[in-house]
């Protein structure tokens, strides 16, 4: 597929997904959900690719939002089929088998901190504003804003956040808990795949898992369960094998990923 809204990056195991639209403050327009969903699909399809960093192009905004043009004059039911679409996207990312890091380099508000919350982490530069201004439209967060936020932060947090539609400083959202890390604007993409490389050198099978597992710990289900059954599964792989047979011989392990 030929993107006409996302630049895909290869750099060895890792991909870079860049919203593409500059012009726009990197907007999520339908088009560029679909894209999004074709790629994440790609990505997680393919052996080659490990971890994904996604983030936005040049420096003002991660993602300002979705493209609230295309909002105009539609009616309740059109507007359940863009949200469907955007929980879909969004759930790939968050149940996806690979770690996805969200680099937040400038504006996230509204879908595009939907999008920030659906990664497995999320890294923001010292400038970044976040938020969900929803309801300054008359609206409520749609692809997953409510859920994921509460989840985060807290209801009383949560609340606070979409009922005022305030942005949030990057160093608040940090005390908050909802990014992992604030670095500065140049030590953005750096950090970004000096953390997704680490995380690279473990078993991606028990990353999988382990994904699962913390999942399932939010998603209404016995996460305890769940994690028993997950964890035995682990005994099942060679990459189990290889981890347990290196730390007997003291060595680094050499994971193949089954």
């Amino acid at each position: 597929m030929i993107f006409k809204n996302l630049l895909i990056e290869q750099k060895g195991s890792l991909q870079y997904i860049i919203i593409n639209r500059e012009s726009k403050l990197n907007a999520l327009n339908n088009e560029t959900i679909h894209e999004l969903l074709f790629a994440l699909e790609s990505a997680f399809g393919n052996p080659e690719v490990r971890g994904l960093i996604i983030t936005g192009a040049g420096k003002k905004a991660f993602v300002a939002g979705a493209d609230i043009a295309e909002f105009n004059g539609i009616n309740a039911d059109e507007a359940a089929a863009i949200a469907k679409i955007g929980h879909k996207v969004f759930d790939k990312i968050e149940n996806g088998s690979k770690p996805v890091i969200a680099a937040i380099n400038g504006f996230a508000l509204g879908g595009g901190l939907e999008l920030a919350l659906a990664c497995h982490i999320r890294i923001a530069t010292q400038a970044a504003r976040l938020g969900l201004p929803e309801v300054s439209l008359g609206l409520i967060p749609g692809y997953g804003g409510t859920q994921r936020l509460t989840k985060l932060v807290g209801k009383g947090k949560a609340l606070e956040i979409i009922l005022t539609a305030d942005l949030i400083t990057a160093e608040d959202a940090f005390q908050f808990g909802l990014v992992n890390k604030v670095v500065a604007p140049d030590d953005l993409l750096m950090y970004a795949e000096e953390l997704l490389n680490k995380i690279l050198t473990r078993s991606p099978k028990a990353i999988e898992f382990a994904i699962n597992a913390i999942n399932a710990a939010e998603n209404q289900v016995d996460g305890f369960q769940n994690e028993i059954k997950l964890f035995a599964s682990c005994f099942a792989t060679n990459d189990a094998k290889e981890g347990i047979t290196a730390f007997l011989e003291k060595r680094k392990p050499d994971f193949k990923g089954n």
